[in-house]
C-alpha cells in the first residue's frame, strides 16, 4: 500500500511570535506558509489578524494538533514558553535565527520533540519545509 505524504492543508502550523507587522519575519512566515496551503496558526497576545489568517491569544488555546511549531521569539521570553511548548506536542519545532534556545532544546530532547534551528522562510522557498 503506497502511503502519500500529508498535503499542506492536512498539516497545521503554528506561528509563535506572530507579527501584525509585514516587515516582520514572523509576518512573512505567516503569509508564506498560508500561500502554500498550510493551516497557520498565528499566537499573538493582542492583535486579532495576522496577514489575514486570525490569531489566537496563547499556546494553550490551541486545539487541534500541530505539524510544526516555528518560534519566532527573542530567548528571553522563551522561558516561560518552555513548559506551554511541551505540553502542546508539536511534530517538531523550527527555532529560527535568533530564536536560539539551548534550554528549550534539552527540553525538547527530554520530551521527544524533534526540532531544528532552521529559518522557516528559507524552507519553504526551497521546498523543504
Amino acid at each position: 500500500m503506497h502511503h502519500r505524504p500529508p498535503r499542506p492543508a492536512d498539516r497545521t502550523v503554528v506561528v509563535l511570535g506572530a507579527s501584525p507587522k509585514p516587515t516582520r519575519y514572523a509576518y512573512m512566515a505567516v503569509t508564506e506558509l498560508a500561500d502554500a496551503g498550510y493551516r497557520v496558526i498565528p499566537i499573538h497576545p493582542k492583535a486579532r489578524l495576522v496577514a489575514q489568517v486570525p490569531v489566537v491569544a496563547s499556546l494553550d488555546q490551541v486545539q487541534e494538533s500541530v505539524d510544526t511549531l516555528t518560534l519566532y521569539i527573542g530567548p528571553s521570553r522563551i522561558g516561560a514558553l518552555i513548559r506551554p511548548i511541551c505540553d502542546l506536542a508539536p511534530g517538531r519545532v523550527i527555532l529560527n535565527p535568533g530564536a536560539e534556545s539551548v534550554e528549550l532544546e534539552r527540553a525538547l530532547d527530554v520530551a521527544g520533540i524533534a526540532h531544528e534551528r532552521a529559518c522557516t522562510l528559507v524552507l519553504l522557498r526551497t521546498r523543504q519545509f
